[in-house]
């Protein structure tokens, strides 16, 4: 085979994508990560049910330092899904459709996620 002088296929790779599709995209992961979450969530109420035991097991797999990380996740997807839903209201109703504001909203956000986030965990190891 001779090699070609026409170009490569461009790869999702070569592309800087936009803030706006990156946090759409996030805001889709979130989704499915509060779904997972919430079946986690329901593991550890329904686990009350059998037991002490039971209760005691599903505490000590979310107290652990791997449950925290996922514990931490979850509530990370939370305040994303939130503000990000928020932020769907506004537009809506018409407003921040303008690329500028687009992304002004859109780096808002994600800090209000962060701060929330952060404080929540604050607050909830200080107990």
């Amino acid at each position: 085979m001779t090699p070609s002088n026409r170009p490569l296929s461009p790869h999702l790779l070569n592309y800087k994508f936009p803030l706006i599709v990156l946090l759409s995209g996030t805001h889709r992961a979130t989704g499915v990560a509060l779904s997972i979450g919430t079946l986690l969530l329901t593991y550890w109420l329904g686990s009350a049910v059998y037991g002490p035991a039971a209760f005691d097991r599903a505490s000590g797999l979310l107290g652990s330092p791997i449950g925290y990380l996922v514990l931490f996740g979850f509530s990370f997807s939370l305040f994303y899904h939130l503000f990000n839903g928020i932020r769907h209201l506004l537009w809506d109703v018409g407003w921040g459709f303008e690329l500028p504001v687009a992304r002004k909203s859109g780096m808002v956000m994600v800090v209000c996620t962060l701060v929330c986030t952060l404080v929540t965990w604050a607050v909830a190891l200080s107990h």
